[in-house]
């Protein structure tokens, strides 16, 4: 069988222009097989008998600062009124008590983010390395549904 022979005898033959699928059905069936026998060995699973254990909490016990904000543009720390011009010196004696000590900050949702970023901005200054904003998870849920 040549291919562009221009004997007398292929030129009568029209074109083959059909696609053989036969081989094309015989792959699919050959994966189908391996996939019918491998995917049962997938999900196979082991049954381990693991040992039980309990666990308490750790008690290491960080000192935690307590700073709220308003949306007045007021501080409280732990309850109690604070200025922006003292921030820095309590900050600093904070770290000196304990160098883990979290600052834990609560803003009102009005508040303006200068304010908070202000706060940051001091506690890092002064050494603080933890930081975290406290918020109230009921109050979220309530805002999703309005």
């Amino acid at each position: 069988m040549a291919f562009g022979d221009s004997s007398p005898r292929y030129q009568s033959k029209p074109a083959m222009t059909e696609i053989n699928v036969i081989p094309l059905v015989d792959v699919m069936l050959v994966l189908l097989i391996i996939f019918m026998i491998t995917a049962p060995l997938l999900t196979h699973s082991v049954k381990i008998d693991l040992p039980k254990a309990s666990s308490t909490p750790s008690q290491n016990k960080t000192e935690n600062i307590e700073f709220s904000i308003r949306a007045d543009g007021n501080f409280y720390w732990g309850g109690e009124s604070v200025t922006l011009e003292q921030l820095p010196t309590r900050f600093t004696e904070a770290v000196k008590q304990s160098d883990k000590t979290e600052l834990h900050i609560r803003a009102d949702r009005e508040a303006h983010y200068e304010l908070v970023a202000k706060i940051m901005s001091i506690a890092a200054k002064a050494g603080l390395a933890r930081i975290g904003f406290v918020t109230d998870p009921n109050e979220a849920a309530v805002n999703d549904e309005e």
